[in-house]
């Protein structure tokens, strides 16, 4: 800014100041008045920036519109591109809440100091392991890392027991990936923190070199799975249920099946979206936290999306154990934050599509 601009502005709040000293207590009253319009009207609205897809969140949201008379102005975006804008903008953010479609961009945020401190009753909720250790964020569904296979071309005996053993040679050409996927990703990042960077470096090195088939995200894998064009490919189990409900049919209808590696095994990670707020004391970002998480919230997930709920009274998705019963790795989600060594590694491995 130039010292004219700092000149003009100096200029214009010394009037200011002159104008509002000769003011009475008439105009005081009505400054009030327009101050406590402007706070009521930010209590009643809300600034969303979502990781999660407009054509699967939105008619949440718009519900809870309808129901709160809270205006939400979304904002809709790639999860880790929020995360770094979010990271930017700092306390400047005019975001309110941040939805998030994986723990791991919600550890980055939450690393920054970003996040406001959640009421306990409400993180209470929610099972310890699908939340912030600091109370920062909270999960609100789901996501269960498997392997779907095509139940005609392949025998469940011949399924592996691990997601390492993957890298077989009697898997060779017959798996398909998404190296570019998010869920893919954050799904590797949690392989480096359990068997460290070492261990999932040769692990992706071995996948590269075993033929894999590259997809660019999970839906395509899920289609040619069912269409006997891949046998077997890794992705979330929710894109099953999806499928099943474009072809107006049952999940177990449908000619393939999600496989669960057990014994705790990190292929079978349990992500989560989930989501923050910046000021907690706000009425608005408060009243949606709590509705993503009441039973009307938890319900869409269960039955609009297929994840699994977070709080206690929903079954999980057909065919699939419950929340309670799934073996999966014990992982501290807010370490999958680290998503630049991640796809520094799939990148060195040759896994690139």
């Amino acid at each position: 800014m130039t010292g004219k601009s700092y000149a003009a502005i100096a200029a214009a709040a010394a009037a200011a100041l002159v104008l509002s000293s000769c003011g009475n207590g008439g105009d005081d009253a009505a400054d009030e008045g327009t101050d406590d319009a402007a706070d009521q009207a930010a209590e009643e609205s809300l600034v969303l920036y979502s990781g999660r897809d407009e054509e699967l969140i939105q008619p949440l949201i718009d519900q809870f519109v309808e129901d709160s008379g809270i205006e939400v102005d979304v904002r809709y975006g790639n999860t880790a591109e929020l995360a770094a804008q979010l990271i930017e903008e700092g306390e400047n953010t005019p975001a309110d809440v941040f939805l998030s479609q994986d723990a791991g961009a919600l550890g980055a945020v939450a690393q920054e100091g970003l996040f406001d401190e959640l009421d306990a009753e409400l993180l209470e909720a929610v099972p310890e392991i699908y939340r912030d250790d600091n109370n920062g964020w909270v999960g609100l569904s789901g996501r269960l890392r498997t392997l779907i296979y095509n139940t005609d071309l392949v025998e469940e005996s011949e399924l592996p027991d691990t997601v390492e053993e993957l890298t077989g040679e009697e898997f060779e050409g017959r798996v398909g990936v998404a190296p570019t996927n998010a869920s893919f990703q954050a799904f590797v990042t949690a392989f480096r923190v359990t068997e460290g960077d070492e261990a999932a470096e040769q692990w992706l090195s071995d996948l590269a070199d075993n033929d894999p088939q590259y997809r660019e995200r999970n839906g395509p894998i899920v289609s040619d799975v069912l269409d006997g064009t891949l046998e077997m490919g890794l992705v979330n189990h929710y894109y099953l249920y999806a499928q099943a409900k474009e072809r107006g049919v049952e999940p177990e209808e449908l000619p393939a099946a999600n496989h669960l590696f057990g014994d705790g095994d990190i292929g079978a990670l349990m992500n989560v979206t989930g989501v923050g707020t910046f000021d907690a004391s706000n009425e608005a970002s408060t009243a949606l936290i709590e509705y993503l998480l009441s039973e009307d919230g938890q319900q869409y997930f269960v039955e609009e999306t297929a994840e699994y709920a977070m709080i206690e009274g929903f079954d999980a998705p057909a065919g699939l154990p419950s929340l309670e019963e799934l073996d999966v790795p014990d992982i501290d989600l807010n370490q999958l934050d680290d998503l630049e060594t991640t796809i520094s590694s799939i990148t060195e491995a040759g896994l690139v599509g």
